[in-house]
């Protein structure tokens, strides 16, 4: 399919209820307290008709603004993400060119960071793509990159993703809006300038318009149009999770958020509500007007509480406390307030799908714990993180095997390679070292347990052939297998 026609209303109206969520979801993310109150300025009740704290009227000009923002929506996300991807995964592919050359791809490519990043998107606003592209002046190699799904407009058959255009606002020093949009399809990427307003794309025109894509015209192959040179699509979605309560049927994924909107309002309220108890309850003195100096004319009176000397005040004698000065101080509910934060921020990464002892509720310290024990404490974050990882490997191993393809067709490499690589995501929590060590001993001693059994469990990424070279080595540093004297190597 062609990009979009002249005057085409962007984004898509038809996207409007999901990207309206997004933005909703970013303001989140984000904890810009400007951007939540405009994602509320229409809705700023709660079902039950009480006003929400981001629903309510901005302060007048010079006045402050006394409403707190607690980051848990993008502790939430950063979670998610280190559950993920804290370890890298691996990849491997039965060629051993293809492995070094897809070991290289990863390395130099930062696939790692790339996809801590996706996974933190994904799960604030539900979903991330991943897109392959290159640049021969940048590195000799394909690129693996991340697109937001608020930059993006996809297509979708049957659930699965058959084309998505991305898109980006350009830089301008006019009220003229310039839009790049970049489609992917099997085969193809087309490009497209267009110089329109903030609602619509406008005229299409040139690429060599404008500076920051000019260098892409030539690139193009014929007409708006590079080729690929391989069949599959150089873009993946990746869902957050599914299905999508809010929109049943819809092939893109739903936000951690999803649900939990009035109960982070309803933390944010909380801690406010304990910040002004604190403001409330700050020491003040309520002194006669004869302890006040007069500053002259308009500049009205004040007290000095630093003042060590005061000269002879005539006052009664018969005022509270016999100098008149009485001290105004209010309790702050610490308690209170604590209880209903962590009762709030438990119910939120609860109903996210992760566990309180993720986000250090229930945990005061104590002595240190093994992995076993912190995965099974965080069973319920250790079961969304196995969910979600479901739905990144296969995305991810399609582009990876775009990247090897891709690789050899641009004349990166000459490696050939059509094999899917297969994905190991890395342990969300690392075994303590001594810990193993303490275990593989006492499995040597009891004897119920091989050598190679051994070594498997210590580097369980190995595959047979370095198990059994490092099983040989053991055995004969440890006497358990003597070299053959008659070998040459073995002679002296």
């Amino acid at each position: 399919m062609p990009l979009p026609d002249n005057g085409t209303p962007w984004p898509p109206p038809a996207f409007a209820p999901e990207y309206r969520d997004m933005r909703r979801d970013d303001a989140w993310y984000a904890g810009d307290r400007r951007r939540l109150a405009e994602a509320y300025a229409r809705e700023p009740h709660r079902a039950d008709g009480r006003r929400r704290l981001w629903g309510r009227r901005p302060p007048q000009p010079g006045h402050r603004d006394e409403r707190l923002h607690i980051p848990l929506p993008a502790d939430i996300a950063h979670a998610s993400a280190a559950l993920l991807f804290s370890e890298p995964p691996t990849f491997t592919v039965a060629d051993p060119g293809a492995q070094a050359r897809l070991d290289e791809l990863a390395d130099a490519g930062g696939v790692a960071n790339t996809l801590l990043e996706a996974a933190e998107i994904a799960a604030a606003l539900g979903g991330a793509f991943l897109r392959v592209t290159w640049d021969a002046e940048l590195a000799p190699r394909p690129l693996l990159t991340s697109v937001h799904p608020d930059a993006a407009v996809p297509e979708f058959r049957f659930g699965v993703l058959s084309a998505v255009t991305c898109w980006r606002e350009l830089s301008s020093d006019s009220a003229t809006v310039w839009r790049h949009l970049e489609r992917h399809e099997p085969g193809a990427i087309l490009h497209g300038l267009y110089q329109g307003d903030r609602d619509r794309l406008g005229v299409r025109v040139p690429l060599t318009d404008h500076p920051d894509v000019a260098e892409l015209a030539d690139s193009l192959t014929t007409g708006d149009t590079i080729t690929t040179g391989i069949d599959q699509l150089t873009a993946a979605y990746v869902p957050n999770i599914r299905p999508n309560r809010k929109r049943r049927g819809s092939p893109l994924g739903r936000s951690d958020y999803q649900g939990t909107h009035d109960l982070f309002d309803a933390l944010d309220t909380t801690w406010s509500s304990w910040l002004r108890d604190i403001r409330l309850a700050r020491a003040r003195l309520i002194v006669p007007a004869g302890y006040l100096t007069d500053n002259g004319p308009g500049r009205g009176a004040t007290w000095d509480d630093d003042r060590e000397v005061w000269q002879a005040l005539n006052i009664p004698p018969t005022e509270t406390g016999g100098a008149g000065i009485t001290l105004s101080q209010f309790a702050i509910r610490v308690e209170e307030h604590r209880a209903t934060a962590e009762a709030l921020t438990r119910q939120a990464v609860e109903s996210a799908g992760y566990s309180a002892a993720t986000f250090g509720l229930g945990s005061e310290g104590g002595p240190a714990v093994t992995a076993t024990e912190v995965t099974a404490r965080e069973r319920r974050s250790m079961i969304t993180r196995d969910v979600k990882a479901r739905y990144w490997s296969p995305a991810l191993a399609d582009m990876l095997q775009v990247m090897l393809r891709l690789d050899r067709v641009l004349g990166f490499s000459r490696v050939a390679a059509e094999e899917r690589p297969r994905i190991r995501f890395g342990d969300a929590v690392s075994e303590d070292p001594r810990a193993t060590a303490e275990t593989l001993s006492l499995l040597a001693q009891a004897q119920a347990a091989s050598v190679a059994t051994r070594v498997r469990l210590l580097h369980p990424e190995w595959d047979d052939t370095a198990v059994a070279e490092e099983v040989e080595r053991i055995q004969v540093e440890t006497g358990a297998t003597v070299p053959d004297p008659m070998q040459a190597d073995a002679l002296p």
